[in-house]
């Protein structure tokens, strides 16, 4: 549904995006991440036709954003992190006047029947009376949903729909957005993790310009830190040295204790499971095996990892 090719973005002598490639199939969510200033909004901005690139290709629902730009805009529906709001009208007002320029010549039945499906898709009928300037941040968020579903796009581009809610209100806005996929194609952008593993079938993750890793929140968390690191919890006189002489053990830290409790971070060698090993010397030695489960990476530290100045896995994921 979307394909972007080799997008880079330059401002001078700026590099803005640099050399971005992703696709994302019909009716996913990908979430699109990186820290502040990493180039997510400029190249959501492409996307929309706001702005051009400088090379590189961007299609939209089979349409080129460059060589057919209505036609990639009839089919996409866009959020910015500020909704382009006109405080003074109402919901349903403002909602109408953005269905006169979205659905063009219809007549104002239907086009109020579009209306009315929107503030309902969105969860903002019961505020259609209300004037926009007067809703609190949530709702706003929420009415620029609804203006960018209007035209029932089957791509919606979401430049950081939860910022500045409260918690309540990303919960509503992260079950809302889970509700339109399948229908929709969506792309959404971030920097908040917690947004990504809970509403995100997969992921890019961009820094300075250039993504740096594609794929599921869980694969990545497996790919950087998987099966090959244990955390192994013993009762008894382990030490380890003693853990670290297990057949397939590179090596073997002791990471807290607890009077005969002790816990370890396990390294194994490469593409070894070493977990049937483990558990079978521990027993042998008579002590007690409390717990022993693969270690992964939170999301947190695979996003430090990936955008910090130095990290092997850029070329690996790149």
């Amino acid at each position: 549904m979307i394909e972007v090719q080799h997008l880079t973005k330059r401002y001078g002598p700026f590099t803005a995006v640099n050399d971005v490639s992703f696709k994302v199939e019909k009716g996913e969510i990908l979430g699109f991440l990186g820290p502040n200033g990493a180039g997510k909004t400029t190249t959501m901005r492409v996307l929309t036709g706001y702005m051009p690139a400088t090379e590189g290709t961007a299609v939209v629902a089979g349409y080129d954003v460059f060589a057919n730009p209505l036609e990639a805009k009839r089919h996409t529906g866009y959020l910015p992190e500020t909704p382009p709001l006109y405080p003074e009208m109402t919901v349903r007002e403002y909602l109408t006047f953005v269905g006169k320029l979205k659905l063009g010549p219809m007549g104002a039945a239907e086009r109020g029947q579009r209306v009315d499906t929107a503030m309902r898709k969105a969860h903002v009928d019961d505020m259609a009376n209300r004037a926009c300037g007067k809703l609190s941040k949530g709702y706003r968020q929420r009415v620029g949903l609804a203006q960018a579903l209007i035209h029932d796009p089957d791509v919606l581009i979401l430049d950081e729909p939860t910022a500045g809610l409260d918690p309540k209100q990303i919960i509503e806005t992260r079950d809302l957005i889970r509700s339109l996929a399948g229908n929709h194609t969506i792309i959404l952008s971030t920097h908040i993790l917690p947004e990504v593993s809970q509403t995100c079938q997969r992921v890019v993750i961009i820094n300075k310009g250039r993504v740096v890793a594609v794929d599921t929140p869980d694969n990545l968390t497996h790919q950087l830190k998987g099966a090959a690191s244990l955390y192994v919890q013993v009762d008894g006189p382990a030490t380890a040295d003693a853990i670290a002489g297990i057949a397939g053990v590179r090596r073997a830290t002791a990471s807290e204790q607890h009077g005969t409790l002790v816990s370890f971070e396990v390294e194994a060698e490469p593409n070894r499971d070493v977990r049937r090993d483990v558990a079978r010397a521990i027993v042998d030695r008579g002590w007690g095996l409390l717990e022993l489960r693969p270690m992964r990476m939170s999301l947190e530290e695979i996003f430090l990892q990936l955008t910090t100045e130095e990290h092997p896995q850029e070329a690996q994921h790149g």
